[in-house]
C-alpha cells in the first residue's frame, strides 16, 4: 500500500482540522476534509474581526504556563510547532506579523481573511478535498463515517479519522458539542463542556446602576482572586455583572471556585497605581461642603462608574471613616455567582481527556479515530494562546495519523 493510496477524513474545518489536513497532504495522503458550515474557519475570522490575535511573544516558561491545569500536556503539544513557529509559518503563507505593545501577535494587516486565502489555496493546492454543508453524524455498524450532506446521508470510508469538531462555544459558527454524545456512546469518556473565557453574574444589581452604567468600562484598575495577587487590565460592567479580558484572564479559578463554593468573590483594586495609606491620607482631609462624590473626585479621581460600583457593593457608613474606605477601593469585593451561558463564551473548558489518548492524540478506545482542537479538555486565556495550542494539536496529530498509517500499511 503506498502513502498516496491511503485517504483520511478530518471532521471540523478550524485551525486544528485544517493544520492536519495540511500536514497530511504534503506527505501524500489524500485528505477530505468536512465541515457542517457553508466555508471553513468561520471562528477563525469572526474571531479576528477585532484584530487577529494569532499568538503571543511571552517567553516560554510563562507562555506554557497559561494553560494551568493541562500544562503538561500543552507543553507536548508545543514541542514541534511553538508560538515562534507558528509566526514562521504564516509568514511562510507571505502574510507578515507583528508583536504589539502588550506582547500578542498580530498578522500586519491585523485581519484573519487573508492569512485563511493564502492558507486554503496552499491545502487546495496539495489536493485536499473541502466538503462543506456535510455534518457528521457518528458512525455506522462497519465503522464507516455518517456525513449527512445537500444530497442526504452517504457513508464515507477512512484509513484514519480525526474529529476536530471544536468546543461547546459559538454554536452558530459551528462548535455546539453536538458530538459529545457521540464519543459517549462509542465508549470514550468526555468531561462536561463548561464556559471559559465568559461573563459571570451578580446576584443582582441595583436599578440605578444597571440602567446607568452598563457597557461602561473600568479601566486601568486590578482584579483578583482570593490569596492572588490582583491583575492590572480592564473589563466592562453589564446589566447581569461582569465581562472583559480582565475577567476572561480569571475565568477558570472563577468557575471553579462557583462550582465548589456556589459563589466566587473577586477583589477590585480601583486605584492601583495609589496605595491605601495614600488613599486613607487623601481621604481623611476635611471635605467642608462637599458632597461625598465630589470629595472622592478631588480626592481619589474616583468618579462615573468606578464611583458608582464603590456605592453598589459598599454599606453607606463606611464612607464615613476614610481607613475603611481606603481599604475598601483597594480591595472592592463583588461576588459572582455564575458563570454566563457558554453559548456567549470565547471558547469552552472540558471535553476529551488527555486520558483517552495515546501520545499521538489517538482515542485508545477507537484505534484510527484522533482528536485535536478545542474539543480536547484544555482551556487558555484570550491572549493567542488558544489558536496557539489549537494549530500545535493539528499538527501533532496529522503527525500522528502518519506514524499509524505508515504502521499499519507495512
Amino acid at each position: 500500500m503506498t502513502q498516496n493510496s491511503l485517504s483520511v477524513a478530518i471532521i471540523g474545518g478550524g485551525p486544528a482540522g485544517l493544520m492536519a489536513a495540511e500536514t497530511l497532504a504534503l506527505a501524500g495522503v489524500r485528505v477530505g476534509l468536512y465541515d457542517a458550515m457553508p466555508s471553513v474557519g468561520r471562528k477563525f475570522l469572526l474571531a479576528g474581526v477585532g484584530g487577529m490575535n494569532i499568538t503571543h511573544s511571552e517567553a516560554y516558561p510563562a507562555f506554557v504556563g497559561r494553560y494551568g491545569e493541562r500544562e503538561r500536556e500543552i507543553h507536548a503539544l508545543l514541542q514541534g510547532f511553538d508560538a515562534d513557529a507558528l509566526r514562521e509559518w504564516i509568514h511562510g503563507l507571505g502574510i507578515d506579523t507583528f508583536v504589539g505593545t502588550s506582547g500578542r501577535v498580530f498578522p500586519t494587516d491585523m485581519k484573519a481573511a487573508p492569512l485563511l486565502r493564502a492558507w486554503l489555496k496552499r491545502l487546495r493546492e496539495a489536493g485536499v478535498q473541502l466538503h462543506t454543508r456535510h455534518r457528521w453524524l457518528g458512525w455506522n455498524a462497519d465503522g464507516s463515517l455518517r456525513v449527512e450532506g445537500p444530497e442526504g446521508e452517504k457513508q464515507h470510508r477512512a484509513d484514519a479519522v480525526l474529529l476536530a469538531l471544536g468546543g461547546g462555544s459559538w454554536p452558530r459558527l459551528g462548535s455546539d458539542g453536538s458530538w459529545v454524545a457521540r464519543l459517549q456512546q462509542a465508549g470514550v469518556p468526555v468531561v462536561p463542556l463548561q464556559p471559559s473565557n465568559c461573563g459571570f453574574d451578580v446576584a443582582a444589581w441595583s436599578p440605578l446602576l444597571r440602567e446607568k452604567f452598563a457597557g461602561a468600562p473600568l479601566k486601568n484598575v486590578a482584579l483578583g482572586l482570593p490569596d492572588e495577587a490582583p491583575r492590572p487590565g480592564e473589563f466592562v460592567l453589564t446589566a447581569t455583572g461582569i465581562e472583559g479580558s480582565l475577567v476572561y484572564a480569571l475565568s477558570a479559578g472563577i468557575r471553579q471556585r462557583i462550582t465548589r463554593d456556589g459563589s466566587c468573590s473577586v477583589y477590585l483594586d480601583l486605584l492601583p497605581q495609589r496605595s491605601e495609606a495614600a488613599l486613607g491620607n487623601a481621604l481623611s482631609k476635611p471635605r467642608g461642603s462637599n458632597s461625598m462624590a465630589k470629595h472622592l473626585h478631588r480626592q481619589a479621581g474616583l468618579d462615573g462608574v468606578k464611583a458608582a460600583l464603590l456605592r453598589e457593593v459598599t454599606p453607606a457608613e463606611l464612607f464615613n471613616d476614610p481607613q475603611r474606605l481606603a481599604a475598601a477601593i483597594k480591595a472592592l469585593p463583588i461576588t459572582l455567582r455564575q458563570a454566563r451561558p457558554i453559548e456567549e463564551a470565547i471558547s469552552s473548558a472540558g471535553g476529551v481527556p488527555f486520558e483517552a489518548l495515546d501520545d499521538n492524540l489517538m482515542l485508545t478506545q477507537l484505534p484510527g479515530t484522533f482528536c485535536a482542537g478545542e474539543m480536547l479538555d484544555w482551556e487558555a486565556p484570550t491572549g493567542g494562546y488558544l489558536l496557539t495550542a489549537c494549530f500545535a494539536s493539528g499538527r501533532v496529530a496529522g503527525q500522528g495519523m502518519l506514524r499509524w498509517l505508515k504502521a499499519r500499511a507495512r
